[in-house]
C-alpha cells in the first residue's frame, strides 16, 4: 500500500512551499492540504505569471492532478470564491480537479470580527494575527460549536448559522469601541456558500485511504511553518493548528504508519511575519538588504517580513519534530551579493551555550552565536544544474547538511518553477 508524502515548512512559514509543491506535483496523483486556512499564501510562478493561492492546494494548475482540501483546513467562503474567480482566466476545470472535505470547518464573518476585536484589545501585546478569523474558527471547532462544510447541505443550516452568530455577537458586545456592520458582510458569505454547494464535497478520510489502496500517490501540503505550530512553535505567537507532520494524520485522516517521505522546506536565511521571538533577526542594513533582495512581504497580508540569518538550533528542532527525510533550500539567490554568510549554530542564554530550542525564547535574552561561511557572490538565477553551481554554494549546502544530518535534495535559485536544482546524493 502506498504512503502519503508530506511537504511542510521548517521555519516561521513563507519558506516557498507552494513553488515546491508545484514542481513535485507531476509525481503525484493527489495533492491534499491538511491544516490552516486563508492565512496561508502559497506563491507559484510559471509562464511569466505569478499566482497566490490561500485555500486551494498548489497542484491545481496541473491537469492530471486531483486537489483535496482536508478536514483540518478552515475555509472562508468569501476568500475561497475570490480564489476560484482568479483561476477563471486559466480555463481550469475546478469542479473536476478540486475536492473538499465535508468535515472542514467554515470561517464565518463573525469569526473575522472576533479576530479583529481580540487583536485590538491586546494592544501592544498583539500576536500578529492575519485577522482572517482562523483562531476563533479553531476555537469553535475545539469548543464543539463550529459549522462544517457538510452542514451547508442540511435543511436547518441557516438556523445553525444564526445560533452561532448570536453567540459571537454576545462576545463582541464585551469589546468596547469595536464597531462593525455584520449586515454588510453577510451577503458575500452566503454567495460563497452557494458556490461551495456547487462543488464536489467528499468524506476525505475514506477517499484518501481508498486512493492509497488503489496505488495512488498522495502529497500532503502543509501551510505556515513548524515554528508556528500550536504545540511546538514559539507560543503564544503561533497559529491555531498543528503545522507539523502529525497534523497530516489529524488533518487528513491518515494513520501515522501511512506517512512516507517528509520533505522539509527552509530558506537559505530566516524570516518571520508578525510578532514573536526571532533570535537571528537583523535590525540593520543587512536585514534590509535581505528583505529587498528577497522581496520579503507577506503573500497574504503584504506586511514586510522580519529578516535574519539562518538559525540551526531551531531548524534541527523542526527536523526532529517532523521526522524530515529530505530538505529543500529555498531562495538561495537572495544571498547572491554577500561576501560572507552567517550561520547561527548555538544560542547563548544566561551565560549558557546551547544548540537546541528551549521552552522559552520569549522572556529571556537569546544571543545567537554565529559561524561565517564564504558567500558565492555571483548570480545563481541562470543556473540549470547543481553541478555547475559555484563551489561556495556547494560548500554552504554541504556545511548545512553536516549540521542538520539530512540531505538537501533541492536548491531553489529563483521564483520560477524552472529555477529549481536537484542535488543528487
Amino acid at each position: 500500500m502506498n504512503k502519503v508524502d508530506v511537504l511542510l515548512g521548517l521555519q516561521w512559514g513563507d519558506e516557498g512551499k507552494g513553488k515546491i509543491v508545484d514542481v513535485l506535483t507531476p509525481k503525484y496523483d493527489i495533492i491534499a492540504r491538511f491544516q490552516g486556512g486563508p492565512n496561508a499564501g502559497h506563491t507559484l510562478e510559471f509562464d511569466g505569471i505569478k499566482h497566490v493561492l490561500h485555500t486551494i492546494p498548489s497542484g491545481i494548475f496541473r491537469e492530471d492532478t486531483l486537489n483535496v482540501i482536508g478536514n483540518g483546513v478552515v475555509i472562508d467562503p468569501v476568500i475561497f470564491q475570490r480564489e476560484i474567480e482568479k483561476l477563471a482566466p486559466f480555463n481550469i476545470d475546478v469542479k473536476s480537479r478540486l475536492l473538499i472535505s465535508n468535515k472542514a470547518h467554515l470561517i464565518l464573518p463573525t469569526h473575522r470580527l472576533l479576530d479583529a476585536a481580540s487583536e485590538q484589545a491586546k494592544g501592544k501585546s498583539k500576536i500578529g494575527s492575519t485577522l482572517k478569523g482562523i483562531g476563533p474558527t479553531y476555537m469553535d471547532k475545539t469548543g464543539r460549536n463550529g459549522l462544517r462544510v457538510g452542514d451547508i447541505f442540511t435543511p436547518n443550516f441557516k438556523e445553525k448559522y444564526d445560533q452561532l452568530v448570536e453567540k459571537h455577537v454576545g462576545i463582541l458586545s464585551h469589546h468596547d469601541n469595536f464597531e462593525y456592520d455584520l449586515a454588510e458582510l453577510e451577503p458575500a458569505f452566503f454567495e460563497g456558500i452557494e458556490l461551495l454547494k456547487s462543488l464536489t464535497t467528499i468524506d476525505s478520510e475514506h477517499y484518501l485511504n481508498n486512493a492509497l489502496k488503489e496505488g495512488k500517490t498522495i502529497l500532503a501540503e502543509g501551510a505556515q511553518g513548524t515554528l508556528l505550530d500550536i504545540d511546538f512553535g514559539s507560543y503564544p505567537f503561533v497559529t491555531s493548528s498543528n503545522t507539523i507532520t502529525a497534523g497530516t494524520c489529524t488533518g487528513l485522516g491518515v494513520a501515522p504508519t501511512r506517512i512516507g517521505n517528509v520533505i522539509g522546506i527552509f530558506k537559505a536565511y530566516c524570516t518571520r511575519v508578525g510578532s514573536g521571538p526571532f533570535p537571528t533577526e537583523l535590525h540593520d542594513g543587512i536585514g534590509e538588504k535581505i528583505r529587498k533582495e528577497g522581496f520579503e512581504f507577506g503573500a497574504t497580508t503584504g506586511r514586510p517580513r522580519r529578516c535574519g540569518w539562518i538559525d540551526l538550533p531551531s531548524l534541527k528542532y523542526a527536523i526532529m519534530i517532523n521526522g524530515a527525510t529530505e530538505l529543500s533550500m529555498m531562495k538561495s539567490d537572495v544571498l547572491d551579493n554577500f561576501e560572507t554568510i552567517k550561520v547561527c549554530t548555538h544560542y547563548e542564554i544566561e551565560g549558557k551555550k546551547i544548540d537546541y530550542l528551549p521552552f522559552d525564547i520569549k522572556d529571556v535574552e537569546v544571543n545567537p552565536i554565529y559561524e561565517e561561511v564564504k558567500g558565492w557572490n555571483c548570480d545563481l538565477t541562470k543556473l540549470t544544474s547543481f553541478d555547475d553551481a559555484p563551489q561556495e554554494l556547494k560548500d554552504y549546502v554541504a556545511y548545512l547538511e553536516k549540521h542538520l544530518e539530512v540531505p538537501i535534495t533541492t536548491v531553489s535559485v529563483g521564483p520560477d518553477r524552472t529555477q529549481t536544482l536537484t542535488n543528487k546524493h
